[in-house]
C-alpha cells in the first residue's frame, strides 16, 4: 500500500504529454544553452587565434586572474572566519548588532566600492589634498602615496565586498558545533588560539572552503572593479576581444579559459568538502555558549569586527552620500529612466527565475522520466559562469536569429524592421534568468524538501492534479522561502554589470553608475549607486532574519 501511494504522488497520469517532464527539460536546456554556445564558438572559430593569445595577452590575463582570485580568497577567508569566531565564541561591546552588520557589505557592489575608494584617495581627493595643504607639497612628486588603481587596490575592494560569503557560512558552521569539543581541548590545556586553530577551524573548514569558492567565482565575474583599476583579467579580455577587436573566436576562447578555471574550482571545492566531514553526536550535542571578554580584549574584539564593516559598507556609503548632495541629480531624466528599466527588468527576471526554478524542481520530482533529474546539476553552470561569458553565449546566437528575422520581414514587406531582439528588455531578462537560475532552484529545492511528502500524497489521492497540488499544498508552505529567493534574485539583477553592459542598449542603474564613474562624474553616479545599495540592504536584512 505505501508503494502504491508513493507512485500516486510521484507519477503523473500517463495519458497525453507529460508537461512537467517536457517543461523541466526545456528550462534546463535554456539555462545550459549559452554556456554550450560559448564552448562551440571556442572549438569552431572562423579564425584560430590561440597562438596569438598564448604569445601575447593570455598569460597576463591568466596570471592576473589567478593572483586576484587567490589573494581575495585568502583575505576574505581570514576576515570571514576571524569575525565568525569572535561573534560566536565571545561576548563583547556591540556584538549583538555587529554580528548582523558584518553582512551589510553585501549590499554594496564591489565596483561601487572601487569608485568610492578612488574618489577619496586619488590625487584630487580629500586625503591627498589635505596632505599637500598640511605639509606644503606642490605636486605628487614631492611625496609618496600608494597607487590606488592597482592590483592591491582591487584586492582590498573585492575582499571588503565579498568576505560576508565566507562569514555567514563559517558562522553557521561554528554555531552548529558542540561545546564539548572545546571543553575537552580546554581541559587538556589548549589556549584560546589553540582551540580556534586545532578544533574550530578544522571543523569549519568545509564551510570556509565553500564560501571561498563562491568568492573566487564572484572575483572572476567582476568587471567594473578590475576595469576601473586597470587590472587586465580574463573577463576584461573578453570585452577587449569582442567589443574592441570584434573577434568572436578570440572572445570565446578566452571565455572557455574561464569555464575551465571555474570547473576546476568547483571540483576542488567539492572534493575538499567530501574529504572534510564532521558529525556531532546529537546525544551529547550542546550549543556553544559565548564567553564574556573584559577590558582591552573586549574592545579589541569590537574594533577587529568593526573594521570590515567600516571599509566594506560605512566608508563607501559615506563617500556616496557626500557626492549625492545635488538635488537635481536625484530627479535627472536619465536616472529615472534607468530606475524604471532596472525595476521592470529586475522584477520580471526575478519572477520568471523563481517560477522556472520551482517548475524545474517540482517537475523533476514528479516526473516518471530520469532526464530532468540528470539535467538539474548542469543548470548551476549559469551561476558559476561569469556574466560576460553568458552574455557572449546569448549575444551571438540572438544576433543570427535577429538578422534572419529582419531579412525575412524585409523580403516579405519591403520594410527593414532593424534589430528586434538585440538590446531589448527580453534579452536582458533571459540573461538574468540564466545567470541566477541556480539561486532560485536551490531555494525551491530546499523549501520543497521541508514539505512532508504525505501532504502531496493525500492531495493526489483526493483527485488533485500535480499542478493543483503545487498551488494548494506546496506553494503556501514554501511562500517565505520563495519570497526570499525572489528578493535575492532581484537584488543580484540590479547589481549585475558585465552581462548588462554587453546586452543592454538602454541604461540601467548599474550601467549608469559605471558610465558616470568611468568619466569621473561620481556626483552623477552617486544617486543611482545609493539606490542599488538601498535595494541590497533590504535583501541583507531579510538574509539576517532568516539566519538567526
Amino acid at each position: 500500500m505505501p508503494e502504491q501511494t508513493t507512485q500516486l504522488f510521484t507519477q503523473v497520469p500517463k495519458r497525453g504529454i507529460d508537461i512537467w517532464s517536457v517543461g523541466a527539460v526545456v528550462i534546463a536546456l535554456l539555462v545550459i544553452a549559452p554556456v554550450a554556445a560559448v564552448v562551440w564558438f571556442a572549438l569552431t572559430p572562423t579564425e584560430n587565434i590561440w597562438p596569438h593569445l598564448l604569445n601575447t595577452v593570455l598569460p597576463r590575463y591568466v596570471r592576473n586572474t589567478l593572483v586576484l582570485m587567490f589573494s581575495v580568497a585568502l583575505l576574505t577567508a581570514a576576515i570571514g572566519i576571524g569575525a565568525a569566531w569572535l561573534v560566536t565564541m565571545y561576548r563583547f561591546p556591540g556584538r549583538r548588532w555587529i554580528q548582523w552588520a558584518l553582512l551589510m557589505p553585501l549590499a554594496v557592489p564591489a565596483y561601487v566600492g572601487a569608485y568610492a575608494l578612488v574618489d577619496f584617495l586619488e590625487y584630487a581627493g580629500p586625503v591627498q589634498t589635505w596632505i599637500r595643504s598640511t605639509f606644503g607639497f606642490q605636486t605628487s612628486r614631492d611625496y609618496w602615496f600608494p597607487d590606488i588603481r592597482s592590483m592591491g587596490g582591487a584586492i582590498v575592494v573585492l575582499s571588503a565586498a565579498l568576505y560576508p560569503y565566507v562569514y555567514i557560512l563559517a558562522r553557521a558552521a561554528l554555531k552548529e558545533q558542540s561545546a564539548a569539543s572545546y571543553e575537552v581541548a580546554q581541559a587538556l590545556g589548549v589556549g584560546s588560539f589553540g582551540r580556534f586553530w586545532r578544533v574550530g577551524l578544522p571543523m569549519a573548514r568545509p564551510a570556509v572552503a565553500a564560501g571561498a569558492a563562491v568568492v573566487m567565482m564572484e572575483t572572476v565575474n567582476d568587471f567594473g572593479t578590475v576595469d576601473y583599476f586597470a587590472v587586465q583579467t580574463l573577463t576584461t579580455g573578453i570585452f577587449s576581444a569582442w567589443q574592441q577587436g570584434g573577434n568572436l573566436g578570440g572572445a570565446a576562447q578566452i571565455a572557455s579559459c574561464i569555464l575551465v578555471l571555474i570547473a576546476v574550482l568547483v571540483t576542488m571545492e567539492r572534493l575538499s568538502r567530501r574529504r572534510l566531514k564532521f558529525a556531532a553526536s546529537s546525544r551529547h550535542h550542546r550549543p556553544v555558549q559565548p564567553r564574556a571578554l573584559s577590558g582591552g580584549r573586549a574592545w579589541t574584539a569590537t574594533v577587529l569586527c568593526f573594521v570590515p564593516i567600516l571599509i566594506g559598507f560605512i566608508f563607501p556609503v559615506a563617500v556616496l552620500l557626500a557626492n549625492a548632495t545635488n538635488a537635481s541629480e536625484w530627479v535627472a531624466p536619465g536616472l529615472l529612466d534607468a530606475l524604471q528599466r532596472t525595476l521592470f527588468v529586475g522584477l520580471s527576471a526575478a519572477a520568471l527565475t523563481v517560477l522556472g526554478g520551482l517548475f524545474m524542481v517540482y517537475g523533476a520530482r514528479i516526473s516518471r522520466h530520469s532526464l530532468p533529474k540528470l539535467l538539474i546539476p548542469f543548470t548551476a553552470l549559469g551561476y558559476a559562469a561569469p556574466g560576460a561569458v553568458l552574455a557572449l553565449g546569448i549575444l551571438v546566437p540572438l544576433a543570427t536569429i535577429d538578422n534572419a528575422l529582419a531579412d525575412t520581414i524585409l523580403a516579405v514587406t519591403g520594410t527593414d524592421p532593424g534589430l528586434l531582439l538585440l538590446g531589448s528588455a527580453g534579452v536582458l531578462i533571459f540573461a538574468y534568468f540564466v545567470r541566477f537560475f541556480a539561486i532560485a532552484m536551490g531555494s525551491a529545492d530546499a523549501a520543497l524538501g521541508r514539505v512532508s511528502p504525505s501532504l502531496g500524497m493525500a492531495s493526489r489521492s483526493l483527485g488533485k492534479t500535480a499542478g493543483g497540488t503545487l498551488r494548494a499544498v506546496h506553494a503556501p508552505l514554501m511562500r517565505a522561502t520563495i519570497g526570499s529567493a525572489f528578493l535575492l534574485v532581484f537584488v543580484d539583477c540590479v547589481k549585475e554589470l558585465p552581462a548588462t553592459i554587453m546586452l543592454s542598449f538602454e541604461p540601467t542603474l548599474a550601467t549608469r553608475v559605471h558610465a558616470k564613474a568611468s568619466l569621473e562624474l561620481l556626483s552623477e553616479a552617486a544617486p543611482a549607486a545609493l539606490i542599488i545599495v538601498g535595494v541590497g540592504l533590504v535583501a541583507v536584512t531579510l538574509l539576517a532574519r532568516s539566519n538567526r
